[in-house]
C-alpha cells in the first residue's frame, strides 16, 4: 500500500493492514472490505447478534457555522431542520434544481449557528463548493474531511460494549452527545446504517486509533468483529438504505427512490424543490422496489428487470446475497406504469439467465434500531 496517496488512507490504516484487512476503493479511499478470520458473511452475523466497529472515516466530515447558519442549510436541504433541536442528528438531501439527489447526508444540529455534516466521501467538495456558493455574508462552511475519524460501534450488544467504554449509551434514536473516553474528546450519536441499535463515534483524526484499540480491547467479552464495508452492505441492502451513486443519484430523486420522507415538503425553500413537488404531484414514472429471489440467483446493479413476458421494466441498483436470509435480495428501479405490488413476480437476467424474483416493500429484514 505504499504507493498509495496518503490523503485517501484512514488514519487507521496500518491497524487493518496488522488485522490481515483486505481493501477496496470507497470514493478514492482505501478502506478494508472485510478483515482475515472472519469474512464478509460472519461480520454481518457479527452485527446482527452481537456487535461490530467499523471504520467509515472516509465518509465527508464538514461545518456551517455562523449567525444564520442553521437557517441557510435549511434553505438548501431537503429536510426540515426545524423538526429537530441541538443535540439530535437528521437525515437529508442536497438536491440539484431538477430534484436530482447531488447526495444524502446526516446533520449535526449543534446550535442555530454551528451545523456539523456527514456527507458521502466522494461527494464531500461538491456538498461543500455548493454550499459555500450561495452562503450569505457571516455564514462559514468548512471542509472538516481529515480533521475527525468516524468509528460505527452496531449491534444489539452496543449498549454493553458503550457502557463498558464509559461512553452515554442512553441517547434517543439520532440524539449525540459529547463524552471523553481515555483523554479523547468524542461525539457519541445514536445512528447507524445497519438497522441495529448502535452508535456512530466522531473522534479527532489524530486520536482516532487510541479509540478503535479501546473500543477492540474492551469489545472482545461482548463478541465484538472488526467489519469491513463489504458487511457494511450487505446490512445497509438488508435494510433497503439506499446508496448514493447506486440507488440514489442526480439521475434518482428521492420521489423515485421512495425517499420522500426525508423532504420537509411544506418548507418554503430548498435546492430541487419546484421539480419534486412537480414529480411528486404527477407521480414519478419509475420507483424502487424490493426484489426477492426465488431461485437460487444472487442480483448485482445495472442487470436488467423484466416482466414475465420478457419486456424491460427497469434495472437493479443494488443486488447481494443476504447472510440472514440466505437468499438473493435487490433494490431495483421499475416502471411505475407496470402497477406491480407485493408477491408480484419478475424475471431479472442473472448472466444471461432469466431469474425469477418476487416485489417486496424493504426492510427485508426487521428494523432493530431504537
Amino acid at each position: 500500500m505504499s504507493n498509495e496517496d496518503p490523503s485517501l488512507l484512514s488514519p487507521l490504516h496500518e491497524r487493518h493492514v496488522a488485522l490481515g484487512a483486505k481493501f477496496g476503493d470507497f470514493g478514492g479511499w482505501s478502506m478494508p472490505l472485510e478483515y482475515a478470520g472472519g469474512g464478509v458473511i460472519a461480520e454481518h452475523t457479527a452485527v446482527r447478534e452481537r456487535v461490530g466497529v467499523f471504520d467509515v472515516s472516509h465518509l465527508g466530515k464538514a461545518s456551517v457555522t455562523g449567525p444564520g447558519a442553521t437557517a441557510y442549510l435549511d434553505s438548501m436541504v431537503t429536510n426540515s431542520l426545524a423538526r429537530i433541536t441541538p443535540g439530535k442528528a437528521q437525515y437529508t438531501l442536497l438536491c440539484d434544481e431538477a430534484g436530482g439527489v447531488v447526495d444524502d447526508l446526516i446533520a449535526y444540529l449543534v446550535a442555530d449557528d454551528d451545523v456539523f455534516l456527514i456527507p458521502n466521501a466522494a461527494n464531500t467538495p461538491e456538498v461543500v463548493r455548493i454550499l459555500r456558493a450561495s452562503a450569505p455574508a457571516g455564514v462559514t462552511v468548512s471542509d472538516l474531511h481529515h480533521d475527525f475519524a468516524v468509528l460505527a460501534v452496531q449491534g444489539p450488544r452496543s449498549v454493553d460494549l458503550l457502557d463498558a467504554l464509559g461512553l452515554p449509551s442512553e441517547l434517543d434514536y439520532m440524539a449525540f452527545e459529547r463524552a471523553d473516553l481515555d483523554g479523547v474528546s468524542v461525539i457519541v450519536c445514536r445512528t447507524g446504517y445497519t438497522g441495529e441499535h448502535g452508535y456512530e463515534l466522531v473522534v479527532p483524526w489524530d486520536a482516532a486509533a487510541v479509540v478503535w484499540d479501546a473500543v477492540i480491547a474492551r469489545g472482545a467479552q461482548f463478541g465484538l468483529l472488526a467489519c469491513g464495508l463489504g458487511a457494511r452492505d450487505t446490512l445497509r441492502t438488508e435494510m433497503g438504505y439506499p446508496l448514493h451513486g447506486q440507488d440514489l443519484s442526480t439521475e434518482i430523486t428521492p420521489v423515485q427512490a421512495r425517499a420522500g420522507w426525508a423532504v420537509g415538503w411544506a418548507k418554503p425553500e430548498f435546492r430541487g424543490r419546484e421539480a419534486l413537488v412537480s414529480e411528486k404531484e404527477a407521480g414519478p414514472v419509475r420507483r424502487t422496489a424490493g426484489l426477492v429471489s426465488l431461485e437460487r440467483a444472487i442480483p448485482r446493479a445495472h442487470m436488467t428487470v423484466t416482466n414475465l413476458a420478457g419486456v424491460p421494466i427497469g434495472e437493479v441498483t443494488s443486488g447481494t446475497f443476504s447472510p440472514t436470509l440466505k437468499v438473493g435480495i435487490a433494490l431495483a428501479l421499475l416502471a411505475s406504469a407496470e402497477g406491480l405490488v407485493d408477491g408480484d413476480e419478475v424475471l431479472v437476467d442473472v448472466r444471461g439467465r432469466p431469474s425469477r424474483f418476487a416485489v417486496t416493500t424493504p426492510p427485508f429484514v426487521e428494523r432493530s434500531t431504537r
